[in-house]
């Protein structure tokens, strides 16, 4: 296991450079600074492009782990972890996910997420026991987060899953990581220098959350949990997602407000459910048997009743 003695000195992180472009940004106005970091920001998505040779398959063989019912498991400290957390909580109600399912782990434990708890990142053995605790195993994907790639907790952490079987991704903006080596599959995602030296939460963040978008994103469209662009498994649990789910019924089925309604009621707003009853006659048990064929994927049951 990697210990702090270890480690590369931080200093020789892309991450940490200080870029005299932007020595002077305190004495700028707020509309020039604005635009500056405007411009810097709006170098994070070609940065990402040039990563998809590593980033493709590494969402591949995640959605194989996914579709033969592993987890999608996020590991970060400081940012990276909140930006895993964040990831993570929007599958639920964005693709009906169970909270187990895909889920984050962060240095620190919960509190972390609102409270700073640096010195976390630093415990190798506590990232360890955090893959030991939930029991990762081969059917499990564990993407590592860490800006500099060389973070303890999340390098130890990926090391233990891939002792246990576990597809491990290793997610960075620097080169030839410690955090890279530790993974079956590295993704470096080349940022620069940030605005304020150091200040990872910037264009170092930005690209982790689209990356993460990524994989969550890709890895439910191949599971069926979209229909076209329509989010189907949608978790209907507040008024501007029954709306949604109402919206989405009226698309696919062709139906006026009220048999949507009446569809997704009856259906207690399983939006495939509804669906299906108005576009084949089924009953939930039947439609149950038929996406479950279908592997969950609603174009695939009605295309196959055509």
């Amino acid at each position: 296991m990697t210990t702090h003695q270890d480690l590369p000195d931080i200093e020789a992180s892309s991450t940490e450079g200080v870029d005299p472009q932007f020595a002077d940004i305190d004495r700028m106005s707020v509309a020039d600074l604005a635009v500056l970091m405007n411009h810097t920001d709006a170098t994070v998505p070609g940065a990402v492009e040039r990563a998809l040779p590593s980033i493709i398959p590494a969402i591949e063989a995640a959605t194989e782990r996914l579709r033969s019912g592993g987890r999608l498991i996020y590991v970060g400290a400081g940012t990276p972890g909140r930006l895993g957390v964040l990831d993570a909580s929007e599958c639920p109600p964005t693709f009906g996910t169970s909270p187990d399912r895909v889920f984050a782990i962060i240095a620190g434990g919960p509190s972390a997420i609102v409270l700073p708890s640096e010195g976390a990142e630093d415990d190798a053995d506590q990232g360890a026991a955090a893959i030991e605790e939930v029991e990762v195993g081969p059917s499990d994907t564990v993407i590592g987060i860490a800006s500099s790639g060389r973070t303890p907790y999340v390098v130890a952490a990926v090391e233990a899953a891939r002792r246990r079987g576990a597809l491990t991704v290793g997610l960075s903006c620097n080169a030839g990581t410690l955090l890279s080596a530790a993974a079956e599959f590295s993704i470096e995602i080349a940022v620069g220098p940030e605005l304020v030296s150091g200040s990872t939460r910037l264009k170092a963040g930005t690209a982790q959350k689209l990356v993460l978008n990524m994989f969550s994103t890709i890895a439910m469209v191949q599971l069926g949990k979209t229909y076209g662009n329509l989010m189907v498994d949608v978790h209907a649990s507040n008024s501007k997602l029954r709306e949604r789910a109402i919206r989405i019924v009226r698309l696919i089925a062709g139906v006026d407000r009220a048999q949507a309604v009446s569809a997704l009621e009856f259906s207690s707003y399983r939006v495939k459910h509804a669906v299906i009853a108005l576009r084949l006659g089924l009953d939930a048990e039947a439609a149950d048997e038929r996406l479950e064929a279908a592997d969950g994927r609603l174009r695939d049951v009605l295309e196959a009743s055509r």
